[in-house]
């Protein structure tokens, strides 16, 4: 267990207008186009996730009284359908419903902001969580359709560089802070055993929610129900021999490959917040602490780099120091700028991701920050750390970073 430095004491004192985590729970995640959710439509994702989360809360749905979920690719933003699915799932009319885009980072974003909306006395109970279903939108809505001429034409070079395929950002990021293709095959390696041990050893069944869907025939009407309960983007057997065999992804003699990048994939989470004098009145335990979140930005050519910033960040604004903090969920991305971030940062390899990361989990954009926090909160508990980091690039030059303390 880690011990908080002096400065970091007062993060154990307890206060009645602490935002606090009721649940945090998320979907099976699967590879999309191949995976379980390959048919689904990301309300079908959401919608289970978002009634089992106040549940798990031992609250109503009624309790809510807003919700905001991260989305990166859906059609309007996810407005409609979200608040459709929403209603769907068995919330009244009266829960408020919005969403929010911060690309990678949109679900951690989403928590952030209704924690603010706590603690500032707006509200005292709200839903935050994120979905994506890559299946559906990736093709289409991963890049902009078109650029306008003022921004087709701009000299300045930052601004040119947002529009930069993010595997060349990962390519980018290798060759500057020297890690080798071998340092990011080894690094896969280890995520995809980290994630196959904790899966074996039933680590993700309780942040799990079981989803099931419909899938109707075009042609015929026929309605097949599908029922997807675990994930299947961790795959049994990998090996550093097949990891080298792999051909690089962006550039020619690269060192990006399938097997060392985030998989696109299909999920949805959802976390419940409350201000803990709420909790209280009510005789609910919390099962975790919102502390802050910072964000910064980066060179976009080197997006990849954003954690570095964001966490030091937030050290500062916090007040704490990187020995207090006993468990990082660092999104990765890529390997190679998981990598190059935890050697800038000096982070031990086994406080990163001990449950496998994106790598092996895969990463359904817009609720990937959730789904971190859903695996987060238990590790926590199982090795009896109290202060936890999760962390993310994003598209465009974007840092993100908040911390977490286990009750």
């Amino acid at each position: 267990m880690a011990t908080f430095s002096r400065r970091c004491q007062a993060l154990r004192n307890k206060d009645p207008r602490d935002v606090v985590v009721l649940s945090a729970v998320r979907s099976p995640i699967t590879r999309s186009f191949k995976g379980k959710f390959k048919d689904a439509w990301p309300e079908d994702i959401l919608a289970p996730v978002m009634a089992e989360a106040p549940r798990r809360a031992n609250i109503s749905p009624n309790d809510v009284q807003d919700v905001l979920i991260g989305n990166v690719l859906a059609e309007l933003g996810f407005a409609k359908t979200g608040r459709m699915a929403l209603l769907h799932a068995g919330f009244p009319v009266s829960t408020t419903f919005h969403t929010v885009n911060r690309q990678c980072s949109s679900s951690l974003q989403a928590i952030a902001h209704l924690a603010n909306s706590i603690s500032a006395g707006q509200i005292e109970v709200a839903m935050a969580g994120g979905v994506e279903s890559m299946s559906r939108n990736y093709a289409t809505r991963g890049v902009p359709i078109d650029v306008g001429p003022t921004l087709r034409a701009t000299p300045v070079k930052p601004a040119a560089d947002c529009l930069m395929p993010m595997g060349i950002t990962s390519e980018n990021v290798a060759t500057r802070y020297g890690v080798t293709r071998e340092m990011q095959d080894e690094f896969a390696l280890l995520s995809h055993t980290r994630a196959n041990v904790a899966q074996a050893d039933g680590r993700f069944i309780s942040e799990i929610v079981p989803v099931t869907y419909d899938v109707v025939d075009r042609e015929t009407g026929e309605r097949t129900t599908v029922m997807v309960e675990a994930d299947d983007t961790i795959r049994p057997g990998v090996t550093r021999e097949k990891l080298t065999k792999l051909k690089p992804a962006f550039i020619e003699d690269g060192g990006s490959t399938a097997g060392n990048s985030s998989q696109i994939s299909d999920g949805a989470a959802a976390v419940i917040l409350a201000s803990r004098s709420w909790a209280a009145e009510r005789g609910l335990l919390p099962i975790g602490r919102f502390l802050g979140m910072q964000v910064t930005g980066c060179e976009p050519d080197e997006m990849g780099m954003g954690p570095v910033h964001a966490i030091r960040k937030l050290y500062q604004h916090l007040g704490i120091a990187q020995s207090d903090v006993g468990i990082f969920e660092l999104n990765e991305a890529f390997a190679s700028q998981t990598v190059a971030c935890f050697n800038e940062l000096g982070l031990g390899i086994a406080k990163v991701n001990p449950n496998g990361g994106a790598i092996a989990l895969g990463h359904p954009t817009g609720a990937t920050g959730a789904r971190q926090l859903a695996t987060l909160l238990p590790e926590l508990a199982r090795r009896d750390e109290e202060l936890g980091v999760i962390s993310m690039c994003a598209s465009t030059g974007l840092g993100v970073a908040a911390a977490f303390v286990r009750e």
